[in-house]
């Protein structure tokens, strides 16, 4: 079977899981949405979500602040539709990197074994001993808090348990006729682990991948609230239900709309997970 073959059987294979599980079409709904709104945020709203308006500090939800403002009299609902573009980009860009170095780590010690094999496990094993919040908020108070230390302590935290799976795919994959017969005839060991070994892993890949993304987005949400994660002025949700915490009871909607985004986009990346892994990878569905 040939690649476009391949590439057209996956599509086809999404499709039917979609169309078969409307939580993940759901969630694939609310996914859009969020990210057409971190595209065309300055189309949404007329507001600067930087600019401060304490004479409309804490206002209350009306037509003109939907959502009311914050204790700067920040209108809420830009802080939020802006806030999608970070909490999109701290559960996509880590996640890519740790499933990138992860796939890398997991092919070489799967594919080698022995000593190389050993010592890229023992390191994992070491990563994998942290809880990742403390090794993440570690991290961060190392480097002190910014966006991008946040995407390092995140791919950090994240690679060890995808170079584990990817490891054990490769074990499996390498001992197949083909990558024997490869073997055999001289192909060089880099190729056959970009050809043959990696694009099997793949589908096991991207199913890691839209699980992680909302784990990053709830890791964001715990750091913030210590306050290691992203920094003021930042609009990261996280950051916005932390300060919102200060006026649960004189102005609630300050913390209460940042987390109800937060669950709504953890939900729709889980539900969209479903439906992904449903498709590339039924045995983990199953």
């Amino acid at each position: 079977m040939s690649k476009t073959d391949d590439t057209h059987s996956i599509w086809r294979d999404l499709v039917r899981a979609y169309r078969n599980n409307r939580m993940a079409t759901a969630g694939l709904a609310i996914v859009a949405i969020l990210a057409l709104a971190a595209i065309f945020a300055p189309l949404i709203t007329p507001y600067d979500p930087y600019k401060l308006d304490m004479a409309n500090a804490s206002a209350a939800p009306s037509l003109e602040h939907p959502f009311g403002t914050d204790e700067l009299g920040r209108d809420l609902f830009t802080r939020i539709v802006y806030g999608a573009r970070i909490s999109l980009m701290i559960g996509i860009v880590p996640a890519l990197i740790a499933q990138i170095v992860g796939a890398v780590v997991g092919i070489v010690s799967g594919y080698y074994g022995g000593i190389v094999d050993h010592i890229l496990m023992c390191i994992a094993d070491v990563v994998l001993a942290f809880p990742s919040t403390l090794l993440a908020l570690a991290i961060m108070y190392t480097l002190s808090g910014s966006l991008v230390n946040l995407f390092i302590a995140l791919s950090v935290v994240g690679w060890a348990s995808t170079a584990r799976v990817v490891r054990s795919l490769t074990l499996s994959l390498k001992e197949q006729e083909y990558v024997e017969a490869a073997r055999s005839i001289g192909v060089r060991d880099t190729i056959i682990m970009l050809r043959h070994i990696l694009p099997n892993c793949i589908p096991t890949l991207i199913v890691l991948l839209t699980l992680r993304i909302p784990d990053y987005i709830l890791q964001e949400a715990a750091l913030s609230f210590l306050g290691m994660g992203a920094q003021p002025p930042t609009p990261s949700w996280g950051l916005i239900a932390t300060k919102g915490k200060e006026f649960l009871f004189s102005a609630p909607w300050i913390g209460i709309t940042p987390g109800i985004f937060i669950l709504i986009t953890v939900l729709g990346f889980n539900f969209m997970g479903d439906g992904v892994r449903d498709a590339l990878d039924p045995e983990v569905g199953g």
